[in-house]
């Protein structure tokens, strides 16, 4: 954009540039970003360019874990389908890379073809070459849940002796080319196959930064008792500990993901709400997929712009004439301090510097006298992008948030307990009695009366003052207590009949054995004098 045309002209093309928050981040990414990347050869040291398709494609969810974990079985149990490519065993398997998408009818494409299709945002995994490409391919079929997501599924991480074997191309790099651009990441562990190998630590190191997308579960965790299972968890939550430098604790799912019966069925109630706080995670994508674009997109240029700087400033040190070969080994061995004087004259925060050993490996096979100096009209684009045009692309987020509030994913597991009474909580907490004739504070109001008439009811109601003695004793906070009140009061007189105290004392029974208190009172457990006839 030149200087000299106004800010009113700008102004006017602005709608005819952000239609749509997805066609903003395209022409953010091509008009501003792109030329900065270029100029000091970010893809060279980073990661490829966008293309158009990776900012239209649908939320994606990689599963990364080691060999027969279940991470085959898992998709299985999501879609309730079998999926083209598809090999489940206790042996390693899935030997290769399958993306599973929806398409018209089912088959699979090779990797080969699927990276010259400009509508699938695989176009650059080319760069991996043949060894990779035809470990690689795309299972499609008509699927419910693939409508709204897609699901990457991955080779069975190596342990031990198997480690050896070359896969014959670079496993961690392109989980980490995945991790770019996957909205999940979900890490699954067997409860009985606990250590993490050299290959999973590895695997583990190359998806840093993008902490935010991982979620681990500990899959099969039916097979062993509650004891076993306390045990199992605090190892693994140690084992991450020492890979995952993160001061917060990473959130582990626990259960077993496939539609068999449960070995051990104790800890059931665990597994329901586990696998449902799961289910509600990966539901939420396709709502929040244009706010982790836009989240990538801002990564992604203040690492452009940091490399910039790098760059930049090799070439300022690199002699003109005499000496360059022995000066460029001195500066990839300085490149500690060249990020630490960065740092200092650009204030930028050192978590936003590249990793120092890759960059000094990558350096090591660069011609530094083909780098570019610092040119600040590039980088003040950038800036200018971040500042002004992603805060108007922010507002735009929300806006298509709420015009598209229904925006989950549905079918498949999803719907088995959307309704019914298999729904989770069904029937449990403030739901006992749902769906008896009888009204369920009516087989303990016996005792709730004995307590009534000892205080002192006056035409047959006792006040807030009396009813208060008696809810104290439960110890529960008086925010608690107000709200139990507030339902327990059901037409809002200020004091409490026999039914309204038996009723108060049955949700104070409901959230002492650790459930939630409803919002509005059920109409099951409206006490049958105040129940209207209809």
């Amino acid at each position: 954009m030149f200087s000299w045309v106004s800010k009113d002209a700008r102004r006017k093309k602005e709608p005819e540039l952000f239609q749509t928050v997805a066609e903003g981040l395209r022409q953010l990414y091509s008009q501003k970003l792109l030329p900065l990347e270029e100029h000091y050869r970010f893809h060279e040291f980073h990661s490829p360019a966008l293309e158009d398709a990776d900012f239209d494609n649908k939320p994606m969810v990689l599963l990364v874990g080691q060999y027969s974990t279940g991470k085959t079985t898992f998709i299985r149990h999501l879609i309730e389908q079998d999926f083209p490519g598809m090999r489940i065993g206790p042996e390693p398997t899935t030997d290769s890379f399958i993306a599973v998408m929806h398409g018209p009818t089912e088959g699979v494409v090779p990797g080969n073809a699927l990276v010259v299709d400009p509508r699938r945002p695989f176009r650059k995994l080319n760069a991996f070459g043949n060894a990779f490409l035809n470990r690689f391919m795309c299972a499609q079929l008509p699927n419910p849940v693939l409508d709204s997501i897609s699901i990457i599924d991955t080779p069975g991480i190596l342990s031990g002796e198997k480690q050896r074997i070359s896969r014959g191309y670079d496993f961690a790099a392109v989980l980490e080319w995945f991790a770019e651009r996957v909205d999940r990441i979900i890490l699954l562990f067997d409860a009985h196959k606990l250590d993490i190998s050299d290959e999973f630590s590895e695997v583990i190191k190359a998806l840093k930064n993008h902490e935010d997308k991982i979620r681990v579960v500990l899959n099969k965790a039916d097979q062993i008792e509650t004891q076993q299972l306390m045990r199992v968890y605090g190892a693994l939550m140690w084992s991450l500990g020492k890979i995952i430098n993160t001061p917060e604790v990473v959130r582990v799912y626990i259960g077993s993901f496939w539609s068999h019966p449960l070995l051990i069925p104790d800890n059931r109630k665990l597994f329901e709400a586990e696998e449902q706080d799961l289910f509600k995670d990966i539901q939420s994508l396709p709502r929040n997929a244009a706010l982790r674009k836009l989240n990538d997109l801002i990564k992604r240029a203040r690492l452009a712009k940091v490399h910039a700087y790098i760059i930049s400033s090799l070439k300022k040190e690199m002699p003109n004439v005499f000496g360059k070969e022995s000066k460029k080994k001195e500066l990839v061995n300085n490149l500690g301090e060249i990020y630490a004087k960065i740092e200092r004259e650009h204030q930028i925060s050192a978590g936003d510097f590249p990793s120092l050993r890759k960059m000094q490996e990558l350096l090591q096979t660069q011609d530094f006298t083909k780098f570019q100096a610092l040119k600040p009209k590039l980088l003040d684009t950038v800036d200018d992008m971040l500042a002004n045009d992603i805060a108007r692309l922010m507002v735009m987020v929300r806006q298509e948030e709420s015009q598209m509030p229904s925006q989950v994913v549905k079918g498949g597991a999803f719907d088995g307990t959307m309704n019914g009474p298999f729904g989770h909580g069904y029937g449990e907490g403030a739901g006992e009695g749902i769906d008896d004739i009888e009204w369920v504070v009516g087989k303990d109001k016996p005792t709730y009366d004995e307590i009534f008439y000892t205080l002192s009811p006056v035409n047959g109601k006792i006040t807030g003052a009396n009813a208060k003695k008696e809810m104290v004793k439960s110890k529960l906070p008086n925010t608690v207590l107000g709200k139990i009140w507030k339902l327990a009061d059901v037409d809002k007189d200020g004091l409490l009949d026999d039914e309204e105290f038996a009723l108060a004392n049955h949700l104070i029974k409901v959230k002492l054995e650790g459930h939630e208190l409803p919002t509005d009172l059920p109409p099951h457990l409206i006490p049958p004098s105040k129940r209207r006839l209809e």
